[in-house]
């Protein structure tokens, strides 16, 4: 193999024409899965939340709408969102904004049942503990559930976040240029050396995701109660 070739084009494929143009390869990557673990994480918390405490109709709508969500393909909703978006809003939306949607949607999706059986797996002692103390109900799952459910969900945290990073390779459908999109233009100009150039965006991935594993493990270890 002859990863001399790409001299040229790995530059170009971490940071795409940034910092003279806009980010792309890696970096629009880091960018689309950044932004779209915050949104997940956030819209994750409120509906899992909303699992626990919902009854009735409104629980039976939220598990309908969160199986949808988690049912369809990535792809097919950031379809959906590239062109219903603009028609809805009458103004153009960048394929970028459209692939942080359907990621975040369907993240949080996945991340809401996580949340749900964190604040599950609490024992109802420490709810009536809080209650003891005059604590509403909101107050009780703030101070003392939500804290201690946050190690039990995040491993569903990290595995999200994983699953992000490599779900980001399908904005290429709608234009947006990051890496894999950026590796199939200099699959396409070198045409002889395809196997560099897809084994270094493997290797790529496979360092963004490890390093997410590492700093999870990281924290993990943190929030661990010290031994007595």
């Amino acid at each position: 193999m002859n990863f001399s070739a790409l001299a040229d084009d790995w530059v170009y494929l971490l940071l795409g024409t940034f910092p003279e143009g806009p980010p792309g390869g890696a970096l629009l990557t880091l960018i689309l899965s950044a932004t779209s673990g915050i949104a997940s994480a956030l819209l994750g918390l409120v509906l899992g939340i909303a699992l626990v405490v919902s009854r009735g109709w409104a629980s039976q709508l939220l598990h309908g709408v969160l199986g949808f969500l988690r049912a369809i393909p990535v792809l097919m909703l950031i379809f959906w969102i590239y062109f219903l978006l603009p028609m809805l809003l009458g103004m153009d939306v960048p394929g970028t904004v459209s692939v942080v949607c359907a990621l975040s949607l369907i993240g949080g999706a996945y991340l809401a049942h996580g949340v749900a059986a964190g604040i599950r797996a609490i024992a109802q002692g420490q709810w009536d503990a809080g209650s003891a103390l005059g604590m509403s109900r909101w107050q009780v799952l703030r101070w003392v559930v939500l804290p201690q459910a946050l190690s039990a969900m995040l491993p569903s945290f990290v595995n999200q976040w994983v699953t992000l990073i490599k779900d980001s390779s399908l904005a290429y459908i709608v234009g947006v240029g990051e890496l894999s999109f950026l590796s199939t233009q200099v699959n396409a100009r070198l045409m002889v050396h395809p196997a560099e150039v897809f084994l270094l965006v493997g290797a790529v991935y496979w360092l963004l995701c490890s390093v997410l594993n590492l700093l999870a493990w990281a924290m993990t270890q943190k929030l661990q109660p010290s031994p007595l």
